[in-house]
């Protein structure tokens, strides 16, 4: 797809970064759309007459945006990205759905097992319950969004392998879908596992999110774990001071 890019000489700012605001407009604007991979730098400096390290610096400012990803040996793609408000409860599902995305699920595991003494604890289960565990990768438009560990207890989902999308979906059947949630959110580090779960450089920033889903009655039945890659979230809180 050819760029429409001719350098403002009225602009003192360099022309890799002219070149970023472009192609950051363009993708914003859809005439780039999701995992469609970018022009390479090669492309780019011969179809506008660039340099080579014009380009490769543009790429690079994109990059740290967010809003492309680098494949090694293939290129340089869209980025999805999300805005998550965080004053209300929504499936990963109902997010993505809701911002024009197909999201899907690669599983891993469904299996029903012993809690942790963490699980146990935070779902206040007895030392004899047993829970169900939801291993799985997030998906939007087929690129990875996140790694994800469900445990519920098993009188909650006592068929994990019944489970095909939607979590909540198959939870809402059942009149077990949460309607309130406690989350926290930090950053970490990519270790050598979840690195090569989301298919990023070990070490590289991640969102690590705790979410404690409760039933009206009080009762804790999800506890859910998701590691995100942090460049395709943003978290929205509307916040008020009180007069």
């Amino acid at each position: 797809m050819d760029l429409d890019f001719k350098p403002d000489p009225s602009d003192s700012s360099p022309l890799y970064a002219q070149l970023a605001r472009k192609l950051e407009q363009a993708i914003r604007d859809g005439i780039y759309h999701v995992d469609q991979a970018l022009p390479s730098e090669r492309t780019l400096s011969e179809s506008l007459d660039l340099s080579r390290v014009t380009a490769r610096k543009a790429i690079e400012r994109l990059v740290e945006q967010g809003l492309v990803v680098r494949r090694q040996g293939s290129g340089n793609y869209i980025a999805p990205r999300i805005e998550q408000p965080l004053s209300r409860l929504t499936s990963f599902a109902e997010q993505l759905q809701q911002r024009g995305y197909t999201p899907s699920s690669r599983w891993i595991n469904r299996t029903t097992t012993a809690p942790s003494p963490d699980e146990q604890l935070r779902l206040g289960l007895s030392s004899t319950a047993q829970v169900a565990r939801l291993e799985r990768l997030r998906l939007a438009d087929s690129v990875v969004m996140a790694y994800e560990v469900s445990v519920l207890p098993a009188t909650v989902l006592p068929d994990p392998q019944a489970v095909q999308s939607s979590l909540y979906e198959h939870l809402a059947r059942s009149g077990n879908a949460p309607v309130r949630a406690l989350q926290h959110l930090r950053a970490m580090n990519a270790t050598p596992q979840l690195a090569s779960q989301l298919g990023v450089e070990e070490g590289k920033a991640l969102l690590y999110i705790t979410r404690l889903g409760y039933l009206e009655s009080g009762l804790a039945v999800e506890l859910t774990h998701s590691y995100c890659h942090s460049d395709y979230y943003d978290f929205v809180a509307e916040m008020r001071r009180e007069p």
